[in-house]
């Protein structure tokens, strides 16, 4: 019998974006009318941050594994990287023949899988376009959506933002984050049994932090983070840090975080798994850094938010959220005052989450089956 299924073939290239696109990923493979193969590269493939590719395997996906990664830590490296995963993808694509090559956001993997299907003419479907952050991925994010074809936009805010760019409205649809699915649909362990699993004690505040390179801030990218690893330091609080992305900077990032492993109350992960980081989130007094699921993701859960620097400096956020620079000073009141103070947490008690319903992977896999392609 001739497969009659839609071919989706889905571009990876760090533990995040799979994270967020888990729950997506799961409702087309269970589309009657859809089968999802993914492509694995960068992050997903390196020892230094974890092999998160394992993650994929054991969630049962059909997986390509293409060897481009992040050889120095550089910007010359992550032009490399996308012309190498660029000559890389070609290949796989023409032995996998996809119908649809399906993207998320704005990183070098998703820029190199739309260029690929641009020039072998295969439909191009983008997710989280329309975003803005204020900084150099906001250039990335804006190629990938004008060289796609289909838009699931996040946020009403985000589908306007596309439509300015003069892409076709028809083509476009408010979903939701993905990253929300997994919140509202899945079963997150309870605060008894994180603390317990990572040892952060029963009843005290502790705080989750992820900071990344920022792309233009490179050389500054050491002293930013001493900045925030000071602050962590002075306040004694359990602190669970976890490995930024691979991009140029983030070596820097890690060789000073690490310098931090002495205090007991500093504990660092290259890589936790989906489930275990939601259930932080939900148990976590604080998130810190300029991760973008503290803008998205942390609604969900009425986390309080440091947000540090230019990262995340244009996305739309809200009461929850604190903006800092790189001042020891200013991440310490903000952390105390997410922590401590009742006038703030009561803001936060009535917060809904625009950013989605926990229904986008839903919706998404229904268009992409029903979609006409011509």
């Amino acid at each position: 019998m001739p497969n009659n299924k839609r071919k989706i073939l889905y571009v990876s290239g760090t533990r995040a974006d799979y994270g967020l696109m888990r729950e997506t990923l799961y409702k087309i493979k269970s589309n009657p009318n859809l089968e999802i193969e993914i492509v694995a590269a960068g992050m997903h493939i390196m020892p230094e941050f974890g092999n998160t590719v394992d993650e994929i395997k054991k969630d049962g996906f059909k997986i390509h594994k293409i060897d481009a990664r992040y050889e120095k830590d550089d910007k010359e490296s992550m032009a490399i990287f996308i012309g190498k995963m660029v000559q890389l993808l070609v290949k796989e694509i023409k032995k996998i023949k996809p119908d649809i090559i399906l993207l998320l956001g704005d990183r070098g993997e998703m820029l190199a899988g739309a260029i690929v299907g641009v020039y072998l003419s295969i439909p191009i479907v983008h997710i989280h376009g329309g975003d803005v952050t204020g900084t150099v991925d906001d250039t990335v994010r804006g190629a990938i959506t004008k060289l796609s074809d289909i838009h699931f936009s996040a946020t009403k805010k985000s589908a306007e933002n596309i439509k300015k760019m003069g892409e076709d409205h028809n083509r476009i649809f408010i979903v939701g984050a993905p990253g929300i699915d997994e919140i509202v649909n899945e079963k997150l362990i309870s605060r008894i049994e994180i603390v317990k699993k990572y040892n952060l004690g029963s009843e005290s505040p502790f705080i989750l932090l992820i900071q990344h390179a920022v792309s233009n801030e490179i050389e500054d990218a050491e002293n930013q983070i001493k900045e925030t690893m000071e602050a962590v330091r002075e306040l004694g609080l359990n602190t669970i840090i976890i490995y930024p992305n691979a991009d140029a900077g983030g070596r820097k990032i890690i060789s000073i975080i690490n310098k931090y492993n002495k205090y007991p109350f500093i504990k660092i992960y290259k890589n936790i798994s989906r489930n275990d980081y939601l259930s932080l989130m939900n148990s976590a007094s604080v998130m810190v850094g300029n991760s973008s699921s503290g803008i998205i993701e942390a609604l969900s859960f009425r986390l309080p938010v440091v947000n540090i620097g230019t990262r995340e400096k244009g996305r739309e956020k809200f009461v929850n959220v604190i903006d800092v620079d790189y001042k020891k000073d200013q991440i310490k009141k903000a952390i105390t005052k997410s922590i401590y103070s009742k006038e703030f947490l009561n803001k936060l008690k009535s917060l809904n989450n625009p950013y989605g319903k926990g229904n986008a992977g839903e919706k998404i896999s229904k268009i992409l089956s029903t979609i006409k392609i011509d």
